[in-house]
């Protein structure tokens, strides 16, 4: 039987590894290793561990989103919790996620002010978001630990995906943002950001939001 350290793990960027027969002790156990300000991802489902490094333009196309989702809740006067990428895990279900963001936003008040988040005891993240650059997105496990509503952005596309019956059903616009456009304008503003700029792109987007609820 062969034992490595992690620290003799190398995880190029856009690449992931996977890790089979990693019990729950294990997972715990490279999670605190790793610590908390690190470069990877994890995934973790009944045994098998994910490991993946992110992209450049990965983080920058789940930044500007992030910004865009928290300037519109801004502009409805809604409060909302940003967790980025927490590691949500349930020991029961032996299932653990970071995602690229996440929103507390129906359950704000539920988790607001806590340092620690127990999924066998706190409700789940109402939103996650996943920038599929590497097409790390793991579906079942956020459909497993109950996280409401999923985004997921694939090339110049956002998709969004509504928990129905313990299952994702792709939906035409996001049931937190009803009547709300966000998957025709937020790639519009991306792209803006890439070539004008993020501040400017803010601007617009807070301007097209304003003259929304002017209408």
């Amino acid at each position: 039987m062969v034992t490595l350290q992690l620290r003799q793990l190398d995880v190029p960027p856009g690449q992931r590894l996977l890790l089979h027969d990693v019990s729950w002790a294990e997972f715990e156990a490279v999670l605190e290793e790793l610590g908390e300000h690190r470069g990877t991802r994890v995934a973790y489902n009944n045994g098998l561990l994910e490991l993946m490094a992110p992209l450049p333009e990965h983080e920058s196309d789940k930044e500007i989103i992030s910004d865009l989702l928290k300037a519109l809740l801004e502009e409805l006067d809604i409060e909302f919790l940003t967790l980025g990428s927490t590691t949500f895990k349930n020991s029961e279900m032996l299932k653990g996620i970071e995602p690229d963001q996440c929103f507390y936003i129906q359950h704000e008040i539920a988790v607001r002010g806590k340092k620690r988040l127990d999924l066998t005891i706190d409700p789940p993240p109402d939103l996650a978001l996943e920038v599929d650059i590497t097409s790390r997105t793991h579906p079942e496990t956020y459909a497993a630990l109950g996280v409401p509503e999923l985004w997921r952005r694939a090339g110049h596309t956002i998709r969004i995906y509504q928990l129905q019956a313990g299952k994702y059903v792709e939906v035409d616009h996001s049931p937190t943002f009803l009547g709300w456009p966000l998957q025709a304008e937020i790639p519009k503003y991306v792209t803006q950001s890439q070539v004008e700029g993020r501040n400017r792109a803010m601007r617009a987007f807070r301007q097209w939001v304003s003259g929304e609820l002017d209408l």
